[in-house]
């Protein structure tokens, strides 16, 4: 089964069924462009009269986050949010004024842990890293005579 939702891509690929309520998660989540928030979506169901509880949306998000669709970010200000991604490994660029989000690849960063393991002893099994700051867009908005 190919469809043009990488979400429901990878629940066909896990082997778990396409329940309604998920499809509805799903395509509620590739509306977004960059991150959002539990309570967001659970607007947008409502707002959509999409008929999905609220410990649905939070299974569901628990499944695709263990899937790796989508990713947990922690916010500066303490506050959780998610954000559709690929499988592969990466980090998150994310635009404190807008919440677009941008993927990167490792830039580097194995050498980093891989030296970090060596001196600590630790076995580094995963890492993370989510960088804050203004997208171009953002940037060029707040440029004096923008």
């Amino acid at each position: 089964m190919t469809s043009s939702n990488p979400i429901v891509d990878a629940l066909d690929a896990a082997g778990y069924r396409l329940t309604g309520p998920r499809r509805a998660v799903a395509d509620l989540i590739a509306g977004y462009d960059g991150h959002f928030t539990a309570a967001e979506l659970e607007a947008a169901a409502r707002e959509h009269r999409v008929g999905v509880s609220r410990a649905t949306l939070f299974r569901a998000l628990e499944l695709l986050t263990e899937l790796h669709v989508v990713e947990r970010l922690d916010l500066p200000g303490g506050e959780h949010a998610y954000v559709p991604c690929v499988r592969a490994h990466h980090h998150h660029l994310v635009c404190s004024r807008c919440g677009r989000v941008a993927e990167v690849e490792d830039c580097g960063l194995a050498e980093i842990v891989a030296e970090i393991a060596r001196r600590s002893g630790y076995r580094i099994e995963s890492h993370r890293l989510e960088l804050f700051g203004l997208c171009r867009h953002c940037q060029a908005k707040a440029a004096p005579g923008a």
